[in-house]
């Protein structure tokens, strides 16, 4: 599964958005499940209000190209925890609700245009602390990641390839979802 924030769902609807393109062919080549949270579908369609992109995100979010995380009480609590944690970033209540769903869920991987953001952002993992690994445009893959619970070191070309693999794969998904 891959974490999707409002930057890519609001650039994959909106035609005019200069990342339209590329955030429409992450999204249709994603070949695991997208989730995403009510907070950033709001977010989403609060910035796309004006555009026709509405209603393609209507379609996404109907026909299940994304699936909506609900976010329970305790959600909420830790939401505005990580809100003061990263108040100097700062951290609105739609980046909190990925990061506690990732860390909820044990999902370490973003789809998002907010590359400074995320980087910053750490998920628990018991008494450690770890990056996301930030798909999407221009993403750069990550020299060290998690996995097991035990950190290794990849090397940079593999780390390319597997970039280049999810976002071939996540351009197909897109096209799929978007019947294009």
């Amino acid at each position: 599964m891959i974490l999707v924030d409002t930057g890519p769902l609001v650039a994959a609807c909106n035609p005019s958005d200069a990342g339209h393109a590329a955030c429409r062919q992450v999204l249709t080549a994603l070949n695991e499940e997208a989730v995403t949270t009510t907070p950033v579908l709001t977010e989403a369609f609060h910035l796309l209000r004006q555009s026709k992109g509405r209603m393609s995100l209507v379609d996404i979010a109907r026909r299940r190209g994304v699936t909506v995380a609900i976010l329970e009480d305790p959600d909420l609590e830790r939401c505005f925890q990580l809100m003061v944690q990263y108040g100097d970033t700062p951290m609105d209540f739609a980046d909190a609700s990925v990061v506690v769903v990732a860390e909820r869920s044990g999902i370490d991987r973003v789809f998002t245009l907010d590359r400074r953001h995320f980087s910053a952002y750490r998920l628990k993992r018991g008494h450690r602390h770890v990056p996301f690994t930030i798909i999407g445009p221009g993403a750069e893959p990550p020299l060290v990641r998690e996995r097991d619970d035990s950190a290794y070191t990849a090397d940079p070309r593999d780390l390319v390839e597997r970039a280049l693999h999810d976002a071939r794969e996540a351009l197909d998904r897109l096209s799929r979802t978007l019947g294009g």
